[in-house]
């Protein structure tokens, strides 16, 4: 998998970036690996992951955009919260495809035509619960909010939470499919209730410490919404950005949260 690197951010738990500069992250236990998110499949993760795991792997998609889901197209078969199902017929479809190339053609990297007419499987209907990997496990839990069947991951033996797109420094809540941004913040209660310590997103290297995200759902009031500036992202939207933490952002659509600016 050229163009791609990774490290491994805690035992047994491999960042691996894409070639477009996305992350999926391998939990590779003692008896199987699980594989969260695909990237943008211009080339085979596997390729990539068997040179860190030589055990069975099965794949969890966090959701059904692009550039977490397209690489569904190697695999045999991957696991997805059927709330996605709509939306992965969207994104998964020759115009976002057409699209993806255009960008990799402008950052120099080669797309073959199989990229544009592959079939991708449509996942099977994930669901909540624990897989076993050996010595270490893997709760999957469905968290609404980036998108209505989005995912999140907690390992409990790395003290480990793996957000998707629920939640990065930049947390982007202005697609079509994305809920409205207090519902969200009120589906993640129930993961900040977990007892994790470290936070892995896929639009960032790092592991993140707990008391950032910590602040970022502290901060994410009425208020600060409310307070949000207006900001350019696309689609026919009122989309603005708020600041509930120093240094992050989230980028919403307004018009989903119904709040009175008093402007």
């Amino acid at each position: 998998m050229s163009g791609r690197t990774g490290y491994e951010a805690l035992p047994g738990v491999f960042h691996i970036r894409d070639h477009m500069g996305v992350y999926m992250t391998l939990l590779a236990g003692e008896r199987e690996a699980l594989l969260i998110d695909t990237g943008y499949g211009l080339e085979n993760p596997m390729e990539y992951v068997r040179t860190l795991t030589d055990r069975p792997v099965r794949v969890l998609l966090t959701h059904a955009h692009h550039d977490h889901a397209l690489g569904a197209r190697w695999f045999e078969k991957t696991w997805m919260f059927p709330e996605d199902r709509e939306a992965f017929s969207v994104y998964s479809g020759p115009d976002i495809r057409r699209n993806v190339a255009r960008q990799a053609a402008e950052k120099g990297i080669h797309v073959s035509d199989e990229f544009l007419t592959a079939t991708i499987p449509v996942p099977e209907p994930a669901e909540e619960g624990t897989l076993d990997l050996g010595g270490m496990t893997a709760q999957i839990i469905l968290c609404p909010g980036h998108t209505p069947g989005s995912a999140v991951v907690y390992v409990p033996e790395r003290k480990l939470l793996i957000t998707g797109d629920n939640w990065n420094p930049c947390t982007w809540l202005f697609f079509p499919e994305a809920l409205p941004a207090q519902q969200f913040r009120e589906n993640m209660r129930r993961v900040m209730q977990l007892p994790f310590e470290k936070v892995i997103c896929p639009h960032r290297e790092p592991v993140y410490p707990r008391e950032m995200i910590d602040a970022f759902f502290a901060g994410l009031t009425d208020d600060v919404l409310r307070a949000a500036r207006p900001t350019e992202m696309g689609w026919d939207i009122d989309t603005r950005e708020a600041v509930p933490a120093e240094g992050q952002q989230l980028v919403f659509d307004y018009g989903k949260t119904a709040l009175d600016t008093g402007r």
